[in-house]
């Protein structure tokens, strides 16, 4: 496994599986949106916060490859890179199955800033994030 700027651990509940046994596509993207939102926690932000003080991030694109499915009530590690184009901040995320650590989903997250409802450079949050940016 690469070197991440955040990584946590998260189990699969059996409710999140399809017929066919393994994880709904669809539930990918609540962990990938759940890692986020657990790391800008661990930095002393919260998105609800932003949101009251007229800042809002917005996903703009994901794109996801598949690679190995998990099961129900399976242990995995959700990781993510960070780095800045312009005035898109891109999560660069990949969930690992943890009893092999088999890549299961790589994906790719872009997000903007909006400020007080309009478009903005991003530079509020490259401030807050300046040390985590690549």
């Amino acid at each position: 496994m690469k070197e991440y700027l955040f990584s946590m651990e998260m189990e699969t509940r059996d409710y999140e599986c399809d017929i066919q046994g393994i994880v709904n596509n669809a539930n990918y993207q609540h962990y990938l949106e759940a890692t986020r939102h657990k790391w800008l926690q661990q930095e002393g932000h919260s998105f609800s916060q932003w949101h009251e003080k007229g800042l809002d991030m917005v996903v703009t694109e994901i794109t996801m490859r598949y690679k190995v499915p998990l099961h129900g009530q399976e242990a995995f590690v959700s990781c993510f890179n960070l780095r800045r184009e312009g005035a898109r901040f891109v999560f660069e995320q990949d969930i690992y199955r943890k009893s092999d650590m088999k890549l299961c989903v790589a994906a790719t997250v872009s997000t903007v800033a909006m400020v007080n409802g309009r478009l903005s450079r991003g530079d509020e949050v490259a401030e807050m994030f300046g040390k985590h940016l690549k």
